[in-house]
């Protein structure tokens, strides 16, 4: 009888890689190492639904060793889709520079993470770079010569991401996007999100539709937005929706609060930049939803779910204290429970969503892998979707 595969569903750190235009451009993923990583990687790429939920981003394998990139390994992960961020100190491991140049040839994309060690040469091939940006970042113009893009992860405040971005690098990733001291975005001044809040108090106390639209009408960069969601593939509406009126009846108020819920991170400006809070609020709505889902919580569960994730960053949206926002959208309990405080299952699973838990983490959520998996790969293709679209 076969042994059976020690870890089934493996835990994998993911978090988003963004450019300068604050689009998602890929996904990092990270692995805890060990002499069993290969059998586990095998297990996260041996079936198709992680790179189907990710599409049309790409995948970046963090790994600290090229030879736990094993034959049985890279038949599951094509070039066109994998890259591998490598730390340059793995070129002094035996057979390592000869095995990165031999990925590079078969069209993997690779970039050497950190410094050279001392008297180690990069392969001429090998002319990507990636740099852990958490306390330095280097000096501007040092990139300019290599060919990138040039990752930069670990970047935890807005200040940092604009020293990275003048050094040359081209993607980005970290906390620097919930980063409490960024500037809000040139003439963003919060009249439409204010719109939206009074909108979602509207729908709480289940005003008029003839309210809702005399509100929505106010603000037409709103109305756009909203639109152009609502018809968007992250929705699957088969039947064009022309106005405000049209989607409350057609789709109900149910999907329409969670419309303005995530329209409230949406860019306020025709020709600004996106704002990176809108995936990162979708995801974790997505996937508290679909935690609720899975313990069995009624659909009106898994709506406060849902809110509980999407309301999680507009404290650092509004640079408004949580308490007070709270309070101004006459939240559920539950929610503001978990919004202020963590408390509770929503409490819990919010916590989760902010960090790359560790297998006690769920256990104390009393959330398994599988469950955690599940979760993680529905809420990256919803908020990709999302992004995309608004």
């Amino acid at each position: 009888m076969a042994a059976q595969d020690p870890d089934p569903s493996p835990l994998v750190a993911i978090e988003p890689v963004a450019n300068a235009q604050n689009e998602w451009v890929a996904l990092c993923l990270r692995l805890r190492g060990g002499a069993d990583l290969p059998a586990r990687l095998q297990a996260v790429f041996g079936q198709p639904d992680l790179l189907a939920a990710i599409a049309p981003l790409d995948a970046l394998l963090m790994l600290e060793r090229p030879a736990d990139l094993t034959p049985p390994v890279l038949a599951l992960l094509p070039a066109n889709r994998i890259g591998f961020v490598i730390p340059a100190a793995a070129l002094e491991q035996e057979g390592a520079p000869r095995r990165l140049v031999e990925l590079h040839e078969f069209g993997y994309r690779v970039w050497l993470d950190g410094p050279l060690p001392d008297g180690v040469k990069a392969p001429a091939a090998l002319r990507s770079v990636a740099r852990d940006c958490a306390l330095d970042a280097p000096p501007a113009g040092r990139l300019a010569a290599l060919f990138g893009p040039h990752l930069a992860h670990g970047i935890g405040s807005a200040q940092r991401f604009s020293e990275c971005e003048n050094a040359g690098f081209d993607w980005f990733s970290g906390d620097y996007p919930v980063d409490p001291d960024a500037a809000p975005s040139p003439g963003d001044d919060g009249s439409s999100r204010r719109r939206l809040l009074t909108l979602l108090g509207l729908l709480a106390r289940d005003a008029d539709s003839r309210e809702l639209e005399q509100q929505l009408r106010q603000d037409p960069t709103l109305s756009y937005h909203l639109l152009k969601l609502v018809n968007s593939a992250a929705f699957a509406v088969s039947t064009q929706i022309t106005s405000f009126n049209q989607a409350i009846n057609l789709l109900g108020r149910r999907q329409l609060q969670r419309w303005l819920q995530l329209l409230l991170y949406a860019r306020q400006q025709p020709d600004g930049l996106p704002n990176l809070l809108l995936p990162l609020a979708a995801r974790r709505g997505a996937q508290l939803e679909a935690l609720c889902k899975q313990q069995g919580g009624e659909r009106d569960e898994q709506d406060l779910a849902f809110m509980t994730g999407v309301f999680s960053l507009l404290d650092r949206l509004l640079r408004m204290p949580m308490c007070d926002i709270a309070a101004d959208l006459c939240l559920p309990d539950e929610v503001a429970g978990a919004l202020l405080e963590r408390s509770g299952t929503l409490g819990s699973w919010l916590r989760l969503t902010e960090s790359h838990p560790a297998e006690r983490d769920l256990l104390e959520a009393g959330v398994d892998r599988d469950g955690w998996w599940r979760s993680q790969l529905l809420a990256y293709h919803w908020a990709i979707q999302v992004s995309r679209n608004v």
